[in-house]
């Protein structure tokens, strides 16, 4: 609480009240989930007789997974909240938890880690060696994923559809790196990377740091053309704009791999949805037809192609754009729901 003198100006509610919402309450395991969630009740009952004027400082705000729905604001007041927030406004506490419970989606994986790694503290970094990754050969780089090193290229899809490493996991260098890195690749295990040279090594290191994923093996020098060069094999994946796939649509099975409250938001017509997160485990319920994946623009759609890929899935393309993009292409309308 930030005071002036006996008035408060504001308040630090960490992962309790948040913009527009509450804290999840599932991250330590589901037999805890409705105790915490009437903890978390009592909580937001007492921020609730603060003034309205009273500033809200969050620790968690839009697109981080620790949040329940995620919003537009970092930041807001007691009172805007107390207009806005369903929550905030539930004044008993039945409905306040099968709310709350009812609002958590899916998080990555290597959430479930996070707490004892905290629990221990990661280990030391010395500058020296912090942001040092072993250049790695061809060779290597194939010797080392024969047995079992996962290859994560990190490059524009144009880049990864184009050509990459057979069986390298897509996931584009950009803010949300580390959460898709924690949800496709397995926690602890080795990886290698694969880059343009413009991106940036010290981002791609730091990111995979700080959630705990600390086996970077190397990088492949020279990137994909040293790779080529060698005579190495490569696979690519097709990109398709929405006029394109408007031509293939009674051909192909098109895989929406948003999140499921962005799917029931409005999605393509007949579009099978598995979350870009669950992809792994539900490949082999997918119909064995031509698969078009897509997502909002297509960097999460690659990487659920590159993970099909990996499964032995043949025939797979990515749709660059979203539902607007078939919307405003087609002219059709998008349903509304959790199911097409």
């Amino acid at each position: 609480m930030l005071l002036d003198g006996a008035a408060p100006l504001g308040v630090f509610s960490g992962g309790s009240l948040i913009v527009g919402s509450a804290a999840r309450t599932d991250l330590l395991g589901q037999e805890r989930t409705e105790e915490l969630a009437r903890a978390q009740y009592r909580s937001l009952q007492r921020l609730a007789r603060l003034g309205d004027d009273v500033a809200l400082w969050p620790t968690h705000g839009a697109g981080s997974f620790c949040s329940a729905p995620p919003g537009a604001q970092r930041t807001s007041t007691i009172g805007t909240e107390k207009t806005h927030n369903a929550l905030l406004k539930a004044t008993d506490e039945d409905p306040f938890v099968q709310a709350l419970i009812n609002s958590l989606g899916s998080y990555p994986e290597y959430f479930d880690h996070l707490g004892e790694l905290n629990r221990r503290g990661p280990r030391v970094l010395h500058t020296s060696s912090a942001h040092r990754v072993d250049l790695l050969t061809a060779s290597m780089v194939e010797q080392l994923r024969g047995e079992g090193t996962t290859v994560v290229d990190v490059r524009p899809i144009a880049d990864y559809g184009q050509a990459h490493v057979p069986g390298a996991i897509s996931i584009l260098l950009r803010d949300q790196f580390a959460t898709w890195l924690g949800w496709l690749v397995p926690f602890g295990g080795p990886l290698i990377i694969v880059r343009n040279q413009d991106q940036d090594l010290a981002e791609i290191v730091w990111q995979s740091l700080k959630i705990g994923y600390e086996r970077i093996l190397g990088e492949l020098a020279g990137g994909m053309a040293a790779w080529t060069a060698d005579g190495r094999p490569v696979e690519g994946v097709r990109l398709l704009d929405a006029e394109q796939l408007a031509a293939r649509r009674g051909d192909v099975e098109v895989l929406d791999v948003r999140q499921e409250s962005e799917y029931a938001a409005g999605h393509i017509p007949g579009a099978r949805h598995i979350e870009l997160g669950a992809i792994a485990q539900q490949a082999g319920e997918l119909p064995t037809r031509p698969t078009v994946v897509m997502c909002g623009h297509g960097e999460r759609a690659m990487g659920a192609a590159s993970v099909l890929a990996k499964a032995g899935r043949p025939d797979i393309a990515v749709l660059t754009g979203g539902p607007e993009d078939w919307a405003e292409t087609t002219g059709d309308n998008l349903v509304r729901g959790w199911r097409a």
